[in-house]
């Protein structure tokens, strides 16, 4: 008769009970870490566009990063990140601010080149930063949205340096060769300035 058997099964008995005595508020969280890690600014919710709609690098060491890039985009929230991850639209931005309440999500990775600006060598050289809503809708442009987009469009100036001005923070329709309007004639370019500036 094997004697280790029955002590090695109720040895993995024993240490399976202790296992669950412990309060599951103790044991670290499977997704801890994994959203933090995959976003380059803190706060923002990780909405990974495909793959195939941008193009991997190593930025800023392969290009080097000269602007902001401001975007409208003539879409609701849910339906412009699901736009992003379609491989059929080969279309991204880096970030996405929700209108109701300001939250970011990051769809594109700050190393790698979105395909926002519709300009090769302005995609290689920028963030770009898509705000819920439509040009031509003012009330979609809420308070929250500007805060949130201000404090995120300083955080990418500070980290490359750029200086918070209208020279780097553009909009999409100053984008050489570009047929777009936005952020159209309904932000307030004054105003967001200001608050990047103080954010």
């Amino acid at each position: 008769m094997d004697h280790t058997r029955p002590l090695s099964s109720r040895r993995r008995i024993l240490k399976g009970a202790a296992l669950a005595a412990v309060p599951y508020a103790l044991l670290p969280d499977p997704q801890a870490g994994a959203q933090t890690q995959a976003v380059d600014y803190p706060g923002a919710e990780w909405q990974p566009a495909s793959t195939s709609n941008y193009t991997a690098s190593t930025r800023p060491s392969t290009y080097a990063l000269d602007y902001v890039i401001i975007h409208v985009t003539q879409e609701t929230y849910p339906k412009t990140v699901s736009i992003f991850q379609n491989p059929q639209k080969k279309v991204s931005a880096h970030y996405l601010v929700r209108s109701a309440d300001g939250h970011v999500a990051q769809c594109v990775r700050e190393a790698d080149v979105a395909w926002h600006a519709g300009n090769w060598d302005y995609n290689t050289r920028s963030i770009g930063i898509e705000h819920e809503g439509w040009v031509d809708q003012p009330e979609w442009f809420t308070d929250a949205l500007y805060q949130q987009s201000a404090k995120l469009t300083a955080a990418t100036c500070a980290k490359y340096g750029l200086p918070k001005d209208r020279a780097h923070i553009i909009g999409h329709y100053e984008v050489p060769g570009t047929d777009h309007t936005d952020p159209g004639p309904n932000w307030d370019w004054t105003r967001y300035i200001r608050m990047v500036n103080f954010a």
